[in-house]
């Protein structure tokens, strides 16, 4: 249940270098546990966190190709790394560096994630934001048919002009 009515401010929390945010979902996103951390720097109550989408703290300037990108990855049953932007209820934002798995029941079947976000590095952000940027500038002139598929696209033709895989790229910033 993602409030609409948030409006993104340019207020920025910074994590602190020992802190880790961490989340689990059920299969379909929705939180089951939230730690203090995460509790604090999404702003919500852990009463409003537990039973909501994870996309509650999505912020607006996240390309959605990003997330495909994450969802395909983790339900495909591989880790993903990626820097992401979230929003806290104040419209505040907080940069992490997250790390997200699939968790297993006994007979290899996806019963839900975990994601540990971390402090990410300033370079990095510097180096993703505007990336993230560009990808959300083709999502918007692509239409919402075919946004994913244009933000994608930045990203793949990044990656081919580095040389680079996604993880290579990442783990490079």
């Amino acid at each position: 249940m993602k409030n609409k009515n948030i409006v993104p401010t340019r207020v920025e929390r910074e994590m602190r270098e020992n802190d880790f945010i961490v989340s689990k979902t059920d299969p379909k996103g929705i939180i089951t546990y939230c730690n203090p951390i995460f509790i604090e720097f999404s702003g919500y109550q852990e009463e409003d966190l537990l039973g909501a989408q994870h996309n509650i703290i999505r912020h607006p300037e996240m390309p959605r190709s990003a997330f495909k990108l994450v969802w395909d990855t983790i339900q495909g049953g591989k880790e993903v790394f990626a820097y992401v932007k979230n929003m806290s209820l104040d419209g505040s934002f907080y940069w992490v560096f997250a790390h997200v798995t699939p968790d297993f029941d006994l007979s290899g079947r996806i019963v839900g994630y975990t994601s540990v976000r971390r402090c990410p590095k300033r370079s990095a952000i510097a180096t993703i934001e505007p990336v993230y940027r560009q990808m959300c500038e083709a999502e918007a002139a692509a239409g919402a048919r075919d946004a994913i598929a244009a933000g994608t696209q930045v990203l793949v033709d990044l990656l081919q002009k580095t040389g680079k895989s996604y993880e290579e790229l990442i783990f490079s910033l």
